[in-house]
Order: C-alpha cells, then structure tokens, then sequence
C-alpha cells in the first residue's frame, strides 16, 4: 500500500518557489524590527521607568500608572474628548461617502463625472502638515479668507481654532473634507456591481429615478454601509493624531485634547514615559476589545468575514 505524504511535496514546492519566498523577507524583518520588539516597551506601563536604569533597574509599580490615569480630572476629559471627535468622524465620514456615490451616480455625462472624482480624491493624499497651513491661513480671525467673507455679510468673525466648540467642528468637518472622496470609491464599487436589469424592469413598471434610488439604489449600498460602520466600531479611540497634533493650540485643550496627543505631552514634553506609556496601552486594549466586537458585528449583520 502506498503511502503518500506531504513533505516531498511541499519541498519540491520550496524549490519551484523560492525566490519569492525570499522576496517576503525584507517585510518580515521590517516587521518584527518596527512593531513587534517596540512592544517591549510596555513594560514601562508597570514601572517607574527611569532611563538611566533602564527596564531591568527601574523599580516596578504594578497598576499604580492605571488607577492615576482614572484618577486625574484631564485623563477623564481627554477620554471623553477622544470618544466625541472620532464618533463624529466615524458618522460623517459614513454618510458623506454615500450621499456623494449617489449623487455621483445620478451624473450622466462621463467626463465630467470623472473630473469631480479626481477633484475630490486630491485632498486624501496631502499630509495634515500641508492641510493644516492652509486651515491656519483660512481661519485666520484676522486674514483668513473664511472670516473676511463671514464679515462681508455682517457676521462677527470666529476664532475656528481658539474657541474648543469650534475646534470639534473644523476637526470633523476637515477630517471629512480630507477623506470623503477617497471614501466614495467603496460606495461606487458597490453601485457599479448592480444588476442593471433591475433598472430596466424598474422603467418597465414606470418607476422614475427616485423610486428607482430608494427602492433598487439604496437597498444595494445597505449591506457595505453595514460592514464599514461595524467595523469602524474599532477606531472609536483613534481621532487622528496627525490632524489634531497639527491643529491644536492650548487654547483648546479642554475639548480638543485626545488621547494620542495626550500620551505625546505627557511622555515626551513631560517625560512622564511610564504613565504616558499606560495611556497607550489601555487606548490599545480598549481598541482590541472594539476591534473583535465590530468584526463579530460585520460577520452577524453583512456575512462579513476576513478568516
């Protein structure tokens, strides 16, 4: 009786394919240098950490670093300020995609259609560094343009990036700006895998474009719609440290401090790196729990699944 194993078969495998597991290499390397052994860090959550001693002569605190975080008033305010900014985010930046992929849709003329996503794509591959000159210049209470042409119809001007109410709202609404285009292209993937049939039936029985939006258009976006706002569950804590880090001023600390800029002040302007490094790793677990949740979320309600 014969027989047959795997292993002959896989080394011959290897041969045939070598190179490109040799190609992988560089990534795996790059990999485990830049975000698996900075892990080690987290120990630093547990210690008073002094960098003269290093990790191992640090003496250790336990949850010490945890219980302050609770206990300080500005932790429980940066938390909260955390929630409020990236729930906004999360919420504009799922429905401004998809009122725009149906407008877009209902665009005719193909050339012009494509110039207006190009357009908008754009601002998606600046960095915050640039977008936040240009808002710092637009914004100006002074000079910026915004203000000048609130002041040409006899309105006051607004300090956008000095007042914390109006900072959450140019937060969102840049962070929409930014991104909503390059958002878009999920929705529109979905429109174009529509069976057009249904359309022609839809005419067939005298349903005009609106009938034919609410009816055929918007039930197809449903289940996508569903997947990424479960699965935008999982970046609940993350506001976007780049825009804020590049926006923000002490002015508004009390409603524009979240927690990636609070970690970056406390552990490196402070150099509080034991508590700024416990920050981190309860946003990282907190994050971890939602990630599972939403992926668990996506799977029951859109038969989303990765593995």
């Amino acid at each position: 009786m014969h027989i047959r194993t795997r292993g002959p078969k896989l080394r011959w495998n290897f041969r045939k394919t070598w190179p490109l597991h040799l190609m992988l290499v560089p990534g795996i390397v790059f990999t485990i240098v830049f975000a698996y052994l900075p892990m080690a860090g987290i120990v630093m959550a547990f210690q008073d950490f002094k960098p003269w001693l290093g990790f191992t002569g640090s003496p250790w605190v336990g949850w010490d670093h945890f219980r302050y975080m609770f206990e300080r008033p500005d932790s429980i305010q940066v938390i909260w300020n955390t929630l409020i900014i990236a729930s906004l985010k999360i919420v504009f930046q799922l429905f401004a995609p998809f009122l725009f992929a149906l407008l877009l849709n209902e665009i005719r003329v193909l050339g012009f259609k494509r110039a207006v996503q190009t357009l908008v794509y754009l601002p998606h591959f600046l960095s915050w560094v640039i977008l936040g000159g240009i808002l710092l210049d637009m914004l100006s209470p002074e000079a910026g343009l915004v203000n000048k042409a609130l002041t040409a119809v006899g309105i006051e001007p607004i300090f956008f990036l000095g007042n914390g109410d109006w900072f959450r709202v140019t937060v969102v609404l840049s962070d929409v700006w930014k991104e909503f285009g390059f958002g878009t292209i999920v929705f529109l993937a979905s429109l174009a895998g529509i069976n057009p049939s249904l359309y022609e039936a839809a005419e067939v029985d005298g349903a005009n474009r609106w009938k034919q939006t609410v009816h055929i258009t918007i039930p197809a976006l449903i289940p996508i719609t569903i997947v990424l706002g479960t699965l935008s569950l999982g970046n609940i804590l993350n506001a976007g440290f780049d825009q804020i880090f590049n926006l923000y001023n002490p002015l508004v600390y009390s409603k524009g401090d979240i927690i990636d800029t609070f970690v970056y002040r406390m552990a490196i302007l402070n150099g509080e790196m034991s508590f700024g490094t416990a920050v981190g790793l309860f946003k990282s677990f907190v994050a971890l729990v939602l990630i599972v949740i939403s992926y668990r979320l996506a799977y029951k309600f859109a038969n989303y699944k990765i593995f």
